[in-house]
């Protein structure tokens, strides 16, 4: 037993120097456990989040207002099943099965960003969520291309390639609106004011309020703070609203000496509430997801079928 700890201490030791060395870890590497189960946690979330979050999306494809629109949604709609893909084969080398994975959000143990459970009313909401949505998922995923995790970081580059044309699609979508007639105008404003606070909520509670933090900062799963996340998406935002002439609905905000900005308090018990399967289509994207999973099974199995008879040639 005491041996036993005493090779667990030496692995301890050699997993955190490599960490402190900025060296990846790979799947066949010693881990602790911990760590482990946070990033299982983590990347399942975030490719989760991104299939789910095609339905929001999806629902406009049809009613686009143009064929160049149209063609920019179905790019975008498909780039984000790929990252869907990319993560759950980035987590899979932690030693679960898709099948498990997607078992998990059917049965509600797992979960996926809050933002995709708010409603898409009209065409301005699919620009918002490309600027605001999409913007807050890159200001958060430049910094996990550095995440300890070597799947999870490579993984990472190409999202974060691909989220870039998503958030400029998104504030075309808006600035042209914005060009736009009094009711157009108006439809920018009303989307912007109904997307900005799901989308900082996006950054997670505050890092004193948020338990796992701290590890995943120690081990480099995550190489900045919730609220310093946060803050860059605001600081770098609300310039972008001004200059097409949207106001963000923040009675509190304000403009500091440094360039920064000071903002209002979010809606936690919203958060949460939605969180908890409480919010406008959190029903109806889970339903929706099990529904597509078993009507899609025959594919499944005919791919499955394809490659045996593949491997047997």
């Amino acid at each position: 037993m005491i041996k036993e700890i005493t090779d667990t201490e030496s692995l301890l030791k050699e997993f955190e120097a490599k960490i402190d060395s900025e060296i990846k870890i790979e799947p066949r590497d010693w881990m602790p456990e911990e760590y482990r189960a946070h990033l299982i946690r983590q990347i399942s979330q975030h490719a989760h989040s991104e299939v789910i979050g095609m339905q929001p999306e999806g629902n406009w494809i049809s009613r686009a207002p143009s064929l160049r629109s149209k063609k920019i949604l179905l790019a975008k709609i498909q780039d984000e099943g790929g990252h869907g893909l990319y993560l759950y084969s980035a987590a899979e080398t932690l030693g679960v099965s898709r099948d498990e994975f997607i078992q998990w959000l059917h049965q509600g143990k797992a979960k996926y960003s809050s933002v995709f459970n708010y409603p898409t009313l009209n065409w301005a909401d699919i620009g918002a969520i490309g600027w605001l949505v999409d913007g807050a998922a890159i200001t958060n995923q430049v910094s996990l291309q550095r995440t300890s995790y070597g799947p999870y970081a490579r993984a990472m580059v190409r999202i974060c390639k691909e989220e870039s044309f998503h958030q400029r699609q998104g504030y075309e979508i808006m600035w042209r609106m914005m060009e736009g007639t009094k009711e157009q105008k108006a439809m920018a404003q009303d989307a912007l004011n109904r997307w900005w606070w799901p989308a900082l909520m996006m950054f997670g509670p505050h890092d004193n309020d948020s338990p796992r933090t701290s590890l995943a900062m120690k081990w480099k799963i995550k190489r900045e703070t919730n609220d310093n996340l946060r803050q860059k998406f605001i600081d770098k935002t609300i310039p972008q609203a001004e200059l097409i002439g949207l106001k963000i609905p923040d009675a509190a905000l304000t403009l500091n000496a440094d360039g920064t900005y000071s903002h209002g308090e979010i809606n936690w018990e919203e958060f949460n509430q939605v969180i908890k399967g409480n919010g406008p289509c959190n029903q109806q994207r889970l339903e929706h997801h099990i529904r597509a999973h078993e009507e899609g099974e025959w594919v499944r199995k005919t791919a499955e079928v394809a490659a045996i008879k593949h491997k047997k040639k």
